[in-house]
């Protein structure tokens, strides 16, 4: 793990516990003092009102103290619950760089996809994946550009930019920390998808009259009834009229007015979510390129976003107020309701548009924040070097698995001339980790992310894998036959001309030997002829003798050690020499 990350959050954790602390005592005694202020009222009514010993207004004093606990004891209420939060936020840190992070974060379940080329096999998503371990987006938006990233490599431009925004943002851990405790389950309450078809709905039509003479009106209304309080003569039919005047008009708007306030069901709420992101943002200076670029994105008609929700914010509190008993008795006369709904509608057509553009560049910078904490906590990490010559290369060096707490490290050199490495080993020995360890890197390198490894040059490749494929009784294909779909959409890519990185698991391994050994020498060579590079495991040895001069053998040991089988998990040159197969049977209770 990383010492100074270690380091850093267990210094911030204690302060935040002390915070905590310090809050919960305050909230007691204030709660304390409550209690007693409203024990000292109730003494002075029974003194005012049923023994008249002193004057009624003495309760305006306690009633005024009361209040004013009641505003601090929120005040402090909130500051426990952010403190609460922070300790949180700090404690699973900490659980990231122990390696108990499994099951503490958001899955990515929803971003699954069974027909990915290697999603599922490499654990992309689900308990215990890779996004898991990533992810510390608050907003659907920002968990959907980190899923797409890792599903879909970028072009090297713009892993260049990536990489450089996530070297600035692995030290800014106060932006990180705030962006993280702002709001309880923000990561639940925004409808990206919902907000962002709210704010590009067509225009709902109204008069470009109507706001001026909505106006007048409800001014009319409240000078008219200001007359009347003072009985001044005439205002009451001035009144009078205003008032039928006014109801004509709700009338006439009362589905406009109906058709804003139902389209504000979800939006009033994310709107809130999505400005305090916004509004932290905005005080922040970038220097590198993509994170002015995304900055600069907020802004519409040269105004920063919070400016512009700030205006809408108020329009949605006073419509809000529309429910308290007096406003409502007015309202119709004032034309209260419509005219927040004009002021809503005007704002929606004005700045709509551009909530989409706020979510992505949002989730971006999520997406960044995320790649970067991950690079700020793991030790041991590089930033890998983009290759961007046609034929395709991976060059790592002590690559590990980025899931596995202590992953022991291999090195990994394919290229044009030596485009295969074909693994054998006994089972439990590292060949499907290792895998995974290759894809993974792979995935995080093109995601823009580092990767834990001591060096990795790679060239642009797409990725295809066949690690995990299972019966599907739904579809009535055998696992075989999965497997063998799987391996022909890893060929058509390799051969419509994108350079691709195969892994191949226990390649055929559903048939019988005879087929499985001319089968996989058609599929490798179809794939090397393709110009793919990648990595083939077996247990059969007879496809290690596979006559290609484009293979390079390695494989994995054990050994037994009192009864039990040893694994080292370190990659070797040639051909395995033996097989625990025969020993594990024995060793479980098989008499063979």
């Amino acid at each position: 793990m990383s010492e100074t990350a270690r380091a850093e959050y267990e210094s911030r954790l204690g302060t935040w516990r002390g915070v905590e602390d310090d809050q919960n005592r305050k909230f007691v005694q204030i709660g304390n003092y409550r209690l007693a202020v409203f024990l000292i009222a109730a003494a002075l009514a029974y003194l005012a009102f049923f023994r008249g010993a002193i004057a009624g207004w003495w309760m305006l004093l306690p009633g005024a103290v009361f209040i004013v606990l009641v505003v601090i004891h929120e005040r402090v209420s909130r500051r426990k619950d952010f403190a609460g939060r922070a300790i949180r936020f700090y404690d699973r840190g900490i659980a990231r760089l122990e390696g108990r992070w499994m099951g503490s974060g958001s899955d990515g379940e929803r971003f699954r996809d069974p027909s990915h080329l290697y999603a599922d096999d490499l654990d992309v998503f689900g308990r215990g994946s890779l996004f898991e371990l990533l992810s510390a987006a608050r907003t659907g938006s920002g968990e959907s550009t980190l899923a797409s990233w890792l599903k879909h490599p970028a072009p090297i431009e713009e892993v260049k930019l990536r990489q450089a925004a996530v070297a600035e943002l692995r030290t800014k851990l106060d932006l990180r920390e705030t962006l993280a405790l702002l709001g309880e389950n923000i990561r639940a309450g925004v409808h990206e998808s919902e907000l962002a078809a709210w704010g590009a709905a067509p225009p709902i039509p109204f008069s470009p009259y109507a706001p001026v003479l909505a106006f007048g009106i409800g001014a009319v209304s409240a000078g008219a009834f200001a007359g009347w309080m003072m009985q001044l003569n005439g205002w009451g039919s001035v009144l009078l009229g205003s008032i039928a005047v006014a109801l004509a008009m709700g009338y006439r708007y009362r589905h406009f007015v109906a058709h804003v306030e139902h389209g504000l069901d979800t939006p009033s709420h994310d709107l809130r979510i999505l400005f305090l992101l916004l509004e932290r943002l905005e005080k922040e200076t970038f220097e590198s390129a993509k994170l002015r670029s995304l900055r600069a994105r907020l802004d519409s008609h040269g105004h920063a976003p919070s400016h512009e929700m700030k205006r809408l914010f108020r329009l949605l509190e006073w419509m809000e107020s529309s429910d308290n008993v007096f406003v409502r008795v007015a309202a119709p006369a004032l034309l209260y309701r419509e005219q927040l709904a004009f002021g809503i509608e005007e704002w929606r057509q004005q700045n709509g548009p551009a909530i989409a553009r706020w979510l992505e560049a949002v989730g971006e910078f999520e997406a960044l924040s995320s790649l970067a904490a991950y690079a700020f906590e793991q030790r041991d990490t590089a930033v890998p070097e983009l290759a961007a010559e046609a034929s395709p290369v991976y060059e790592g060096v002590d690559v590990r698995h980025p899931l596995l707490a202590e992953a022991v490290p291999n090195s990994i050199e394919l290229r044009a001339d030596m485009p295969l490495l074909l693994v054998s080993g006994s089972n439990m020995s590292g060949k499907s980790t290792l895998l995974r360890a290759t894809g993974l890197n792979n995935v995080l390198a093109w995601a823009g992310s580092v990767v834990p490894a001591a060096r990795l040059r790679v060239s642009p490749l797409r990725t295809g894998a066949s690690l995990r494929n299972v019966d599907s009784l739904q579809d009535g294909k055998s696992r075989f036959y999965a497997e063998i779909t799987r391996l022909r959409q890893i060929l058509d890519l390799a051969r419509a001309g994108h350079p691709a990185l195969f892994l191949l698991d226990e390649l055929l391994s559903g048939t019988n030997s005879h087929d499985r050994r001319i089968g996989a020498e058609g599929v490798i060579r179809g794939l090397l002829d393709a110009g793919a590079i990648g990595l083939v495991t077996t247990h059969d040895l007879a496809l290690t003798a596979i006559d290609d001069a484009r293979k390079r053998n390695v494989h994995f040991e054990d050994h037994m050690e009192n009864g039990e089988m040893r694994f080292d998990y370190r990659l070797r040159d040639g051909v395995v020499r033996r097989s625990n197969a025969l020993e594990l049977m024995r060793a479980v209770g098989l008499n063979v």
